[in-house]
């Protein structure tokens, strides 16, 4: 690690990578994989005037036009080829792995279970402790069984149950294999780009609806939580939430003020409402807003291939901000860069990390760090082009090609867990 021989972190703590089910799996059924269908030829076709300005275009827009690109599909086969992959963690020298349930799988219809499916995620915990990874497991990471769907998904509370028989009927089952359960990915995400933009399923434009939905995925949390704590309390139980550090570009009140608001929209709001059924606070970070008036006007200094301002440092400052709000330990749940060339890769990594440990000099209690992503995925509503992972990935073959980043990061993990 340049400049920082001195890096030292607990033996307990955490090293590892995140996924998602959808992402990786393949051969998923569920209201994503539907929507997918019905809208891959529309997104093939707006994708150069929304991505034309990207620095990167030129390299990608032979996949991006392509219809294809956009349904998911064997995505990089990771349901039969886990065992592979959690070899590829293990010698990276890592030490923890998230992933997700994928409830479409466990629950295809409302009265049916999916025997197969529940022993597919036993054989796949127990592959994964083999190894020597210690299991994060998310409950709802955007995907939803097709008929909770059409029942209004989570614009219901009465809906709500039906999350939690499905949490209660996963413990009973995985439960006793697994310690660290997130019940919501980034509900603010899954909020604003199904409810307010309206560009994810179901793609409603309707703000007040949005805010029921928030609300309802915090209840969701809430009770999802009791019904873990209830069964046991070694279960460390918290959301994955999507944070930011919003900050003034300058000393103006509006700036100033703008930024306060900002704050509390993008974090306070949702995590005010969750935090005293939280063990920790799962986060995940990608990016900062600074805000001059009232608009967010970023630095641009680096920007990833989706064209987000990088400030990987800055996750300092959020760890900082959360611990001294809430007082609870935090896991990095999410944390990467799009960078097909890896050209900025070992550099965020390396802003990272050094980040980490200021943060835990100073104080705050950091319990791990899981990065986004072990491989290329499928990313949402842009499909294939952006590629996380740290492992390349050939969607002709599916042969997974370490890029130089990872390489260096398993010699820097080697070096720091001795």
């Amino acid at each position: 690690m340049p400049n920082r021989p001195e890096l030292k972190f607990p033996k307990s703590f955490l090293w590892g990578v995140s996924t998602a089910a959808h992402q990786v799996e393949g051969g998923n059924h569920n209201q994503w994989s539907e929507w997918e269908l019905e809208n891959a030829k529309a997104l093939a076709i707006r994708s150069t005037y929304q991505f034309e300005d990207l620095d990167n275009w030129p390299a990608v827009k032979h996949v991006a036009k392509q219809p294809g690109n956009y349904v998911s599909g064997r995505t990089v086969n990771h349901y039969t080829q886990y065992e592979q992959d959690f070899d590829l963690a293990r010698t990276m020298h890592m030490n923890a792995f998230r992933f997700s349930v994928e409830w479409s799988r466990i629950q295809p219809e409302e009265d049916a279970w999916n025997a197969e499916a529940v022993r597919h995620y036993k054989d796949y915990i127990v592959a994964m402790k083999k190894r020597g990874l210690e299991p994060v497991m998310t409950l709802f990471h955007f995907t939803l069984p097709i008929w909770f769907a059409r029942k209004g998904g989570f614009e219901r509370r009465a809906n709500i149950r039906y999350f939690v028989e499905f949490v209660d009927r996963i413990l009973e089952e995985l439960g006793p294999s697994v310690r660290y359960i997130i019940t919501i990915n980034e509900p603010e995400t899954y909020t604003y780009q199904s409810y307010v933009t309206g560009e994810w399923p179901p793609q409603r434009h309707k703000k007040l609806l949005a805010l029921r939905v928030y609300r309802n995925l915090a209840l969701a949390h809430n009770r999802a939580a009791g019904v873990i704590h209830k069964k046991s309390r070694k279960y460390k139980v918290s959301v994955a939430k999507n944070s930011m550090f919003v900050y003034p570009g300058d000393d103006a009140w509006l700036s100033r003020v703008s930024a306060s608001v900002g704050q509390f929209i993008q974090d306070d709001y949702f995590l005010r409402q969750v935090y005293k059924t939280c063990d920790f606070l799962g986060v995940n970070y990608y990016m900062d807003a600074r805000i001059y008036g009232y608009r967010m006007h970023n630095p641009q200094d680096k920007v990833s291939d989706l064209g987000w301002d990088m400030e990987p440092q800055n996750i300092e400052l959020v760890l900082k901000r959360l611990h001294d709000k809430y007082h609870l330990p935090i896991m990095i749940t999410e944390n990467g860069v799009a960078d097909a060339t890896d050209q900025y890769r070992q550099w965020w990594l390396t802003q990272t990390i050094v980040a980490l440990q200021k943060a835990m000099e100073s104080g705050v209690d950091v319990l791990g760090y899981l990065h986004w992503s072990l491989l290329d995925n499928f990313e949402w509503d842009k499909g294939t082009w952006p590629r996380f992972g740290l492992f390349a990935v050939d969607y002709t073959t599916g042969a997974r090609t370490p890029r130089p980043s990872a390489l260096w990061l398993a010699r820097v993990l080697k070096k720091i867990r001795g």
